[in-house]
């Protein structure tokens, strides 16, 4: 059989089985959008030809990485929400600046988003965002793979009516929009481009949400057969509003809702009581994990491991880059690692070979997605990536009897080894150049909108009590 393309001789990592599934000289074979075959170089080659022959000897062949949890177009308020208390970091900092961006500044900031994580490997975006109609062009052109929600929710856009402990003033018209915008997404969207996008209903979280619109949320995303992302128990703050408004903790309110089943992907669970934390795992819902976000924002660490102990999937996000300042899947999979060390006082916790499975595998079981991506396997979709090995980061390469890839990969790797990536079975970054994309426009056109948010936020309110302004005043920023 002729091929579209064979790519051979590289340490190939399946990430089939329980562990990685490495193959130490392998080659995969890709027809169209699919792997045909996968296996040791010489079998594969000797039973199949091809048009385009990859070699990739002392380089990784590999799943791309899938990003659970992101919200792309933050990207535009990068760096200017860190090292503040966490009471501020949302009402004082990310919201008020997001309401200072325009539409077209969301779209700049989501581009710039998929550029770089698009370069560090990720194929898979799972993207819970505002407004979703208009970044999803984005998403398209780009030739990712993307699970993309709205972000629903029933807030006031002024959040200087927000005040800590008091019920939040929510409005059913913005809810409404927000549930027809995400609907509109669904039936424009959804498995459209050869299945490359597909959608989810995205409701931001119990505190922002009245009961009778989260119900509609349910009953829709049944009608239309499709997940939900939410933010669970993510802040006191949230518990706080659930009981003002509900009577009951905003697990509670999922559980009565028949929110807790495998539609639901929940970001953070961080204040879930250990009861809560058993019973979600144990619904079929499952976890994203977002690490470095949350250790950022809050200095705090979620709870994955007490779910993955009750059975639950964890799977690995970036959350937002105002909250992690970045969105490199690397980074996510060595402070994840790192951080469970840190937190059980043991070496052994989240091993390199585990949170690699995080990010790939793993990622693709808790959007419903390990029958199409997350390994490399005959049927799959062809979505890979090449990691060239012949760098300082990853230099010197041991690969028998000892194997130093995969913790390499985890603690050493920084992203920028990232040569060549495949997705859909088509080449979108090559020589380390995404071909789809303009990335000195991305970068020309970003700062273009930050100087526009800048002179609006000197006219703003905002000004005079945002953290981040002062330390600059104070030089130290």
């Amino acid at each position: 059989m002729n091929l579209d393309m064979i790519i051979h001789g590289g340490y190939v990592i399946t990430m089939e089985g329980e562990g990685t599934g490495i193959i130490n000289r392998g080659a995969i074979g890709i027809k169209g959008n699919k792997i045909v075959a996968v296996g040791e170089e010489h079998n594969v080659l000797k039973k199949y030809t091809s048009h385009r022959y990859i070699d990739t000897t002392n380089k990784v062949v590999m799943p791309g990485f899938i990003n659970t949890h992101m919200h792309t177009s933050n990207a535009i308020i990068r760096g200017v929400a860190q090292d503040i208390p966490y009471d501020d970091w949302m009402f004082k900092c990310a919201l008020p600046l997001l309401s200072l961006a325009t539409e077209d500044d969301l779209r700049k900031g989501s581009m710039l988003n998929i550029a770089e994580s698009l370069k560090t490997g990720t194929t898979t975006f799972a993207d819970f965002d505002v407004p979703m109609l208009d970044l999803v062009p984005n998403h398209v052109h780009s030739g990712i793979r993307s699970v993309v929600s709205d972000m629903i929710n029933e807030m006031p856009k002024d959040v200087s009516e927000i005040e800590r402990g008091v019920l939040y003033p929510l409005d059913s018209a913005v809810g409404n929009q927000k549930l027809h915008n995400n609907t509109e997404l669904i039936e424009q969207y959804h498995t459209s481009y050869n299945g490359r996008i597909t959608c989810r209903y995205g409701l931001q979280a119990v505190d922002m949400c009245t009961v009778e619109l989260m119900k509609e949320v349910k009953n829709l995303s049944q009608k239309y057969n499709v997940g939900i992302f939410m933010h669970v128990e993510q802040s006191e703050e949230e518990i706080v509003q659930s009981l003002l408004r509900n009577g009951k903790r905003p697990v509670a309110v999922l559980d009565e809702l028949g929110y807790l089943n495998r539609r639901l992907l929940a970001a953070h669970l961080k204040w879930a009581a250990p009861e809560e934390i058993v019973l979600v795992a144990r619904s079929g819902a499952s976890m994203s994990l977002c690490s470095n976000s949350l250790i950022l924002v809050s200095g705090t660490l979620p709870p994955a491991q007490e779910f993955a102990q009750a059975g639950g999937i964890v799977s690995l996000g970036t959350d937002c880059i105002p909250a992690n300042n970045c969105n490199d899947m690397f980074n996510e999979m060595k402070i994840t690692s790192l951080m469970h060390k840190y937190k059980n006082r043991d070496a052994t916790m989240y091993p390199a070979w585990k949170v690699l499975r995080m990010a790939t595998i793993e990622a693709a079981r808790a959007l419903q997605m390990d029958d199409k991506v997350g390994s490399l396997k005959n049927g799959k979709l062809a979505d890979i990536i090449i990691v060239d090995l012949e760098r300082l980061t990853m230099s010197p390469i041991f690969d028998d009897p000892i194997r130093n890839i995969i913790p390499n990969l985890v603690y050493s790797a920084r992203g920028d080894e990232v040569e060549t990536v495949i997705i859909d079975g088509k080449v979108v970054v090559e020589n380390h150049k995404i071909l789809t994309i303009n990335e000195e426009e991305v970068i020309i056109q970003a700062n273009q909108a930050a100087k526009r948010i800048s002179n609006e936020l000197k006219q703003s309110k905002w000004k005079d009590v945002m953290p981040l302004v002062t330390f600059t005043s104070q030089k130290k920023y």
